[in-house]
Order: structure tokens, then sequence, then C-alpha cells
């Protein structure tokens, strides 16, 4: 059996026996791990959600084995872990990176995207299923397997992500969803073949200020926007007539005013797309405004940018 193989299986057994997880900001996970009383009885949400450590016993051995194939079981002592969590989310189940996502390829998962996967879902109840899905730095994929699973068309779907490790889980996370899924290494829209369109474009970027420059955190620029923003100017160019973008990421409010905003409007402005901007969260990250890059923001929004390409009609 392939670690593929294993962690889809796993996956399976997880949710056949009925488990579900939200994951928390990394602040909640920490406090509520801290808080957590001894006596406290563990279960599969503990192992695989909590990312703590448990007897053996408590998970059944047919998991035990999977973990083992897929290499994720750590010992620690007399107590085991996972090297991975797993998240539901619209009824389906997500691998990615165990808590604390401290590495460099760390595979997120949290708040920000369960926010994302909403405005993905309002966007394909909206108009005619997609026929060709792109996600663009999918992370666990769950932007583009969401969409093509609420499409309910197979449609033809692409994950993109430069992190290998999360193009691994991006392919495990597909696979449980039922979704048929390319998956492509590379930078923001490189690996996507000439010519190739899309009519569903979505994206959710990182968009902090990181020193470490950990590839699931940084946006890049003096406000962590520089990334959203090459991914607006390439991806419009890859939207069939009609086709829409949707992108989640974060905005630094300065002084009342959204400098991410502003640039958005003009790109759109200048590329002839209609489109829709709305704060999602007027507040998250609230710890990063200690942070020097941040000194003169007032709070970091999270927002949801809608772009739509001119049907064939008006071209």
């Amino acid at each position: 059996m392939t670690e593929l193989n294993a962690l889809v299986a796993l996956g399976r057994g997880l949710m056949d026996r009925g488990y579900e997880f939200v994951t928390p900001t990394p602040l909640t996970h920490s406090r509520v791990n801290a808080r957590r009383a001894s006596s406290t009885t563990p279960s599969l949400r503990d192992v695989f959600g909590w990312s703590r450590p448990s007897p053996p016993g408590l998970i059944p051995a047919e998991l035990i084995g999977l973990m083992e194939h897929a290499g994720i079981l750590e010992h620690r002592g007399a107590m085991v872990a996972s090297r991975l969590r797993f998240s539901t989310l619209d009824g389906l189940i997500f691998a990615h990176s165990a808590y604390p996502t401290t590495a460099s390829d760390s595979v997120f998962f949290g708040p920000d995207t369960y926010r994302f996967a909403a405005a993905v879902r309002r966007s394909v109840a909206a108009d005619p299923p997609p026929r060709a899905i792109l996600d663009i730095g999918c992370g666990s994929g769950a932007g583009g397997i969401v969409a093509a699973h609420r499409a309910g068309n197979r449609p033809f779907l692409v994950l993109s992500d430069i992190n290998r490790a999360a193009l691994k889980l991006a392919r495990v996370n597909a696979a449980l969803a039922g979704v048929a899924a390319c998956c492509v290494a590379g930078d923001v829209c490189a690996p996507i073949a000439a010519g190739q369109r899309f009519d569903l474009i979505v994206a959710n970027p990182p968009y902090l200020v990181d020193p470490e420059h950990r590839l699931y955190r940084d946006g890049g620029g003096p406000l962590g926007a520089a990334l959203s923003l090459r991914i607006l100017r390439e991806a419009i160019g890859l939207l069939m007539p009609g086709g829409r973008l949707v992108l989640y990421t974060g905005a630094a409010i300065i002084g009342g005013r959204d400098p991410f905003r502003d640039e958005t409007t003009a790109i759109l402005q200048e590329a002839g797309l209609a489109h829709d901007y709305a704060e999602l969260d007027p507040d998250v990250f609230g710890e990063e405004l200690e942070a020097g890059p941040y000194r003169n923001a007032e709070r970091i929004a999270a927002v949801a940018l809608t772009a739509r390409a001119r049907p064939e009609s008006d071209i």
C-alpha cells in the first residue's frame, strides 16, 4: 500500500467512525490544549484533531496500521501521535499539517479555509456549474475541491501549488471527496498549459508578513499583499469569457483606508472586469498588529474579491 492510498483509507476510516473536527485558530488551539483536564477521556478527535499524544490503545489497530503505512505515526514515549490533522468541511474530510504549523512547508487549514469555502460555495450557487476550475496555491485543495463537489457535474479541476507537501495532501483530499483532480507544481500560474482557460478560478493565498517566509503564511510585500496582487494580475488572463475569479485574502486597513482594495480596483478597471469586494471579517490576526510591519495598521480584514470576465457576446 502506498502512502497516499494509506492516507485515503485512513480518512475514510475516520469518517466511517463518525469523525468530525473543526480546526480553530492556532491561538485557540493552544489555549484549549493548555486547559484540557487530565481526566478527560481521549478520543480520535484528540489524536487527529487536537494533535495530542494519546495511549496507543485508543486508536483501532486498523487505523494504527494505516498511520504506519502513511508514515504519520509518531511515538512519544508510551504515547502515540499523528503527524497530520484531519478536519471536516462541507461534509468532506481534509488532511493537513498537525499543530503547531511551524515548518516552512506546512499545509494550513483553519478559520480562513472555512470562510474561503463559504465564498466559493456562494459563487458556485450563483452561476451555471463550472466546467473547468483552477485553484491557485491550493494548499489542502479545499477551495477547488469544494467547488467541484458542489458543482456536481464532474468539472475538470486543476490544483496548483509551489509546495509539493501541499500537493501530496491535495491529491489525498481530492480522492477522499471523490473528485478527479490534476495536481501541478509551480509558481502561481506558471504551470498552467498555454491556451488553457477556466470558467472558475479560486485562490486563498497567504497574506501576512512572515519574517520566517513560510510558504503558507508569507504574502510578500510591506503588508503581505504582494502575492494576492500577483495572482489577480495573472489569473484574469486565464478566465474564459464570462468566467469568474474568487480571491479570498487579507487586507491591512490603515487610517480607515484599504490600500489593497484601491490596487485591485485599478487592476480590474484597466482590464475591464466587473467585480465585487466585501469584508467577510473585519478583524483577523489582531496579534499581528504588535509586529513592526503593521505598526501603522488599525486592523487586518478578511476580504473576498469576485471578478468576472466579459461574456463572449460583449467581446
